[in-house]
């Protein structure tokens, strides 16, 4: 196998729109031994006639190139499975079919994780825009600053584990890129959370004893609009997606909580449930004060945690109450 390979995994669903400037990113990168896959969620628009297009043209730019179909929907976590069973290269980069790589991307991460060879997943810095990847409409970097609330050097796989289950700290998945090996190990993504891929993803494998990595470098342009799956166009409150989420945080997140950190966040989210309704869930000052109420003001485990954590002092699992 060759060690330089990087498979470039672009992930569609009626992606038409964007799509053409996202392979344009990946032909553009200063790495020359890539992989490019396109695996596509059965788009109804004309996502695939583009892409067979555009390889057309562009196909000897790589190593190899392959498009992936289906004739059913079935969510982001199978799309990017798909996308995982027929790479062949050493080093993952998922990229959504709106998003884009900047020139150094792939550089930038291969030359990384050579220098670090421990590392086999990293992160780095995520360009967030507004509708098109133009300077005016760049809205900030995110993570704004080093992630060391969950990513640092005395942080164990383990205790970021323990961290990842209290929230998901992880706001800059665009720039995941990852060892391909070690993402099998964890047998890929959840496809039981059809529409939520990483925050599993990120719990499966620092479970699995892989640190969480970061790169203090900018690597990838992520774009907010109103056709994304995950539109956040509109300044909500609380993520649509939350609401999704009780049945995984029953089987995988509350069975390894302690039990007042357990209860306190099952308060949090029958408190939450008012604001599935859209008009309380914009970002206003008010629905701000009425979360707060209904989440933290009356909640009466916050007020033991705040206490346990001023009297004792040597908390076991620290972590979970950070």
């Amino acid at each position: 196998m060759n060690s330089q390979l990087v498979s470039v995994i672009i992930v569609t669903y009626n992606s038409s729109q964007f799509v053409i400037e996202t392979l344009d990113s990946v032909a553009a990168q200063t790495w020359n031994e890539l992989e490019l896959i396109i695996t596509d969620d059965y788009s109804i628009d004309n996502t695939i006639e583009l892409c067979k297009e555009w390889l057309n043209q562009n196909g000897k730019r790589f190593v190899r190139s392959e498009i992936v179909t289906i004739k059913q929907n079935t969510g982001i976590s199978a799309n990017c499975n798909r996308g995982l069973k027929i790479a062949k290269g050493n080093w993952i980069k998922y990229c959504a079919g709106d998003d884009a790589l900047l020139p150094n991307c792939i550089k930038d991460n291969m030359q990384y994780v050579v220098n670090h060879p421990d590392i086999r997943i990293l992160f780095s810095f995520t360009r967030m825009y507004n509708n098109s990847f133009e300077e005016k409409n760049f809205i900030r970097l995110v993570p704004s600053q080093f992630p060391k609330n969950i990513i640092a050097d005395n942080i164990t796989a383990e205790s970021q584990y323990k961290l990842l289950l209290v929230s998901d700290r992880i706001t800059f998945t665009p720039s995941f890129f990852i060892n391909r090996q070690t993402l099998l190990q964890v047998s890929g993504f959840n496809e039981r959370m059809k529409m939520q891929e990483d925050y599993p993803m990120w719990l499966s494998l620092t479970k699995a004893g892989h640190k969480l990595h970061f790169m203090k470098k900018e690597t990838v342009k992520y774009r907010r609009h109103e056709n994304a799956i995950n539109n956040m166009t509109i300044d909500y409150l609380i993520k649509p997606n939350y609401f999704r989420t009780e049945g995984f945080r029953k089987e995988f997140i509350y069975p390894n909580l302690p039990w007042d950190i357990r209860r306190n966040e099952q308060v949090r989210w029958h408190g939450s449930q008012v604001f599935r309704c859209n008009w309380l869930n914009r970002n206003r000052k008010l629905n701000r004060m009425l979360l707060a109420l209904l989440t933290l003001w009356i909640n009466p485990f916050k007020y033991y945690i705040y206490f346990k954590k001023k009297i004792v002092k040597n908390l076991k699992n620290k972590e979970f109450y950070s």
